[in-house]
Order: structure tokens, then sequence, then C-alpha cells
């Protein structure tokens, strides 16, 4: 393994344990009303059972938080915190960009490196693009984040 490949590995590691945002009371992951500004997705793997509800808030242009509650591998985990940690500050545009871009790196099998200006943290997760089957753990939370985005930017 390459000191890099064990940067990465510990960076996943450090946010599976930390789970950044990870802070979504259970008593609000029902689907009820939520304020303007404010986007919620659930999101399931049903092949290995990884689950998340996650929210985005947004004001004044610019995402303000995102929380969510899960329960998964350590992949899913760790992607759903470095996406926490990652999007607060970003207009709903730039944050949008930055789900494309993670989402090229997971489809590329390995193909695309990670840009770590543009992904920070979730670059160390660009090694699971070469094992399909984890592709959907890793993507799980931004998935979510991508649907509850658009919720919170959309007029009702």
């Amino acid at each position: 393994m390459s000191a890099l490949d064990a940067l990465y590995q510990q960076i996943i590691l450090d946010h599976a344990k930390l789970r950044y945002g990870g802070d979504l009371p259970e008593s609000q992951t029902a689907a009820a009303p939520l304020a303007a500004g404010v986007g919620q997705s659930h999101q399931l793997n049903p092949v290995c059972g990884d689950e998340i509800t996650l929210r985005v808030e947004v004001q004044d242009g610019a995402v303000a938080a995102v929380h969510w509650n899960g329960d998964g591998c350590a992949i899913s985990m760790a992607s759903a915190s470095v996406l926490s940690e990652l999007a607060p500050g970003l207009g709903p545009k730039e944050l949008q960009a930055v789900i494309e871009s993670f989402r090229e790196v997971m489809r590329s099998r390995g193909k695309i490196e990670a840009d770590e200006e543009v992904l920070g943290d979730a670059a160390a997760l660009s090694g699971v693009s070469k094992y399909p089957a984890r592709v959907k753990c890793a993507m799980l939370s931004w998935v979510a984040a991508e649907d509850a985005l658009y919720q919170a930017v959309t007029p009702a």
C-alpha cells in the first residue's frame, strides 16, 4: 500500500468514526413539513442495507449546514461525514458542481483522478471507484444531498 493510499484509508476511517454532521435526530427524519430553504432526502442502498436521511439548509444563497442520520458501512458513513464538512459555505450551484465532480470520479472505475482542490477529503474516496459494488455506498449521501438541495432551492 502506498503512503497516499494509507493516508486516504486513514481519512475514511476517521470520518466513519467522527460522523461530522451526523447529528440529525431520528425524531426529525420523519416526513414532516420543512422550513423554506430546507430540503431532506432519505436514501437506501438495498444491496447492502446502507441507509441515510440527509438534510440540507440553504440561507442567504449558500449552504448553511448539512445534517444526517444513517447506518451503514464505513465508506457510506465516511462519505456522508466528508460531504457534511465540505458543503457549508458553498452556493447551491457550487455544491451541485462538487456533487457532479464526485459522481464523475466514482463512475470512472479508477480512470479519473480526484481533484483535491474541488473535493477536499472526498478525494480520499476515489479508490472506491475501482469497486463498482462499493460505488453506491460512497454515492448514497451525495445522491441524498442532490435531492435535498433541489428541494431547498426550488420554490414550493
